[in-house]
């Protein structure tokens, strides 16, 4: 009940975030889902061909990420072992929100009620977030379960230290880099803050994106880094997909430019990085 619960409730929140005139066209039902399909395949492509266009600033975009996935990685020890000695301290439905929201069954339930629901009402920006929530969702979770099988780090919970690799191996304890549930649930959030220019409604939507991301680290099913490098992943993949899918659809989602900075900051007690969207 509280899994359905959670369904309903997402699925009325993305709707709702794209308020609109219903836009009629002149296309069928048909002809609109074999565009839009159409687009979905032809986004994952152009997300993935991205690197070979990126020139001085999307590069040094990329060795912020390393250089903040490198940090977070030094101390993976010290936040697993704060984030697994808090987890009985976290509201169960917290966690449970977490597990739910970031398997892959329920992510692709939610992006499509949102996507069907554009299609069959023709409100073509509710369309297109769908065609977005689909095709990224798609594309990050290919990547991930290649890197997952190509990294093969061992996971906090199989014992091993933060250093172990095992590249190829089948056993899902050496699956933890990047984290699955967190691409999937801040592509989501990702996308759905697109939606909206408040700064702080985007804050308030990203930390909703991020628990199950943080659930996987009070498990003990990934390190923090892991995560780290999961939610770049999302925002890189989205931006690439949202690029494509302007030139495709008539209906935008703001006029705000669509630019991602990273940067280190280096200060006393102080070490991080700030991502500005």
């Amino acid at each position: 009940m509280k899994n359905v619960s959670a369904l309903v409730f997402l699925l009325v929140a993305m709707a709702t975030i794209a308020q609109e005139t219903t836009d009629r066209t002149q296309q069928s039902t048909w002809q609109d889902l074999t565009y839009d399909v159409g687009n979905m395949f032809k986004g994952i492509g152009y997300s993935y061909t991205r690197p070979l266009h990126w020139k001085g600033q999307q590069w040094k975009t990329m060795g912020a990420v390393a250089g903040g996935t490198g940090l977070l990685y030094l101390f993976d020890d010290q936040t697993s072992k704060f984030f697994r000695d808090g987890r009985e301290n976290v509201p169960s439905f917290i966690r449970q929100y977490g597990e739910f929201i970031g398997n892959p069954e329920n992510n692709y339930m939610v992006t499509a009620g949102v996507y069907f629901t554009g299609l069959f009402t023709k409100n073509e920006k509710l369309r297109r977030t769908g065609v977005l929530l689909i095709s990224s969702a798609s594309a990050t979770g290919l990547l991930q379960q290649i890197t997952k099988s190509l990294a093969g780090r061992a996971r906090p919970i199989s014992g091993q230290s933060k250093d172990t690799f095992d590249p190829f191996n089948a056993s899902r304890n050496y699956h933890s880099f990047p984290s699955g549930h967190a691409i999937m649930a801040f592509t989501n959030a990702y996308v759905i803050g697109k939606q909206f220019k408040n700064p702080w409604v985007k804050a308030g939507i990203y930390t909703v994106g991020m628990i199950p991301g943080i659930s996987r680290v009070w498990d003990g099913q990934h390190w923090l880094s892991d995560v780290g490098f999961s939610v770049a992943l999302s925002i890189f993949t989205v931006e690439a997909i949202d690029r494509y899918l302007d030139t495709k659809y008539d209906k935008k989602y703001n006029d705000q430019s669509k630019t991602v900075s990273w940067n280190l900051t280096f200060s006393p007690g102080q070490l991080g990085v700030i991502a500005r969207f």
